[in-house]
């Protein structure tokens, strides 16, 4: 393609690269927004002009990310830090707002794909374990069943220890929390002021408990959906997992809420990657759901691998079907097994046979 000469520098910058049209002047010519090397009359020349213009608009894209350079009009910060990075992919830099906004139609598409693998990178990260019981230091167990909250302490204890002091101690210490040592509540009341006490005191896992009483209408509360949902987005906000479940699941009913998908997979995403093993799970669900096997069985490896079985058996079955490699399959069980290790006891097992019988 045959490229338009021009007389000097200054006359390049008042003519059209693709039809050589002038604007005398004027301002009338729109500079190409990615790179502003270039101008032209409108759409059709531009896009006329793409296929001579890319290499150069792409690489002097690249020249600005790399030299400190705003992406909108060139200008350089010469290394002083003026220039302030876009916050969403952190790619490209700017001179002030009105540069970043000028720039957006040739941004946009790539800042919305690094966001996204940001997100990710975030989503699919390996969470931490559950935390130990402060009473026999194992691994707090997956099923919510298994666990006790004390509202005196605001302490979060694996029921074979509850069981075993309930066995083992005079009856005198029957009636005192484990780990402090106060006496536990003898009423629904009673509780309840004890857990808005932890609430006020920004106890994020009391806040969580009270929306589920009052989202139900339990222990003495009356049903109240507005406050439920309050309680349930403070403490997600403080970033109780529970809470962020709860609201996923709320949300994607729509029984005490307005349904919204949207706002359902949010809060099931913050719940997986604090660490709840229930929206891990369903996040691989819904990807199987749509045909995208490749991020289900990311998010069950994920959920298996902190010990969760209905996780672990759709592992077992995508290595039958060649959607899970053998060696994904086998860290997946060696690290599934490991997890069950960390979590099992004799005062849990006795537990978990007193509740079958």
């Amino acid at each position: 393609m045959s490229t338009i000469t021009t007389k000097d520098a200054d006359d390049s910058k008042h003519q059209c690269a693709a039809c050589g049209d002038s604007d005398d002047g004027g301002g009338s010519l729109k500079a190409c927004t990615a790179c502003n090397l270039v101008k032209y009359c409108n759409r059709t020349c531009q896009v006329a002009h793409w296929p001579a213009h890319k290499k150069a608009c792409k690489k002097r894209q690249k020249r600005l990310a790399k030299h400190h350079c705003c992406a909108a009009c060139g200008d350089s910060d010469d290394g002083d830090g003026s220039l302030k990075a876009c916050t969403g992919c952190n790619l490209v830099e700017y001179c002030n707002k009105s540069c970043q906004a000028a720039h957006w139609p040739a941004h946009k598409k790539a800042c919305k794909e690094r966001v996204a693998e940001l997100f990710d990178e975030k989503l699919f990260k390996q969470p931490p374990p559950n935390k130990d019981c402060p009473i026999c230091y194992l691994r707090l167990p997956i099923a919510g069943d298994q666990c006790l909250y004390e509202p005196c302490c605001g302490k979060m204890l694996c029921r074979g220890c509850f069981h075993a002091h309930l066995v083992a101690t005079a009856d005198t210490e029957k009636q005192k929390c484990i780990f402090c040592r106060t006496e536990r509540y003898s009423s629904d009341e009673e509780e309840i002021e004890r857990m808005k006490k932890r609430a006020e005191a920004n106890d994020a896992m009391a806040m969580a408990n009270l929306g589920s009483y009052y989202q139900l209408g339990i222990k003495g509360l009356r049903q109240d959906h507005a406050k439920a949902l309050e309680l349930l987005h403070k403490s997600a906000k403080l970033g109780n997992h529970f809470a962020h479940h709860n609201l996923s699941v709320c949300y994607h009913n729509g029984d005490i809420v307005e349904k919204d998908t949207r706002k359902a997979t949010y809060h099931r995403q913050l719940a997986a990657m604090a660490g709840c093993v229930h929206a891990r799970y369903n996040l691989g669900c819904e990807e199987d759901d749509t045909g995208n096997m490749d991020r289900a069985y990311k998010h069950w490896m994920i959920s298996a691998n902190v010990g969760f079985d209905l996780s672990m058996k759709e592992v077992q079955e995508g290595h039958k079907s060649g959607f899970v490699t053998k060696d994904d399959y086998a860290k997946t069980i060696r690290a599934h097994g490991n997890s069950i290790d960390e979590m099992k006891s004799d005062d849990r097992d006795r537990y978990a046979a007193l509740l079958s019988e």
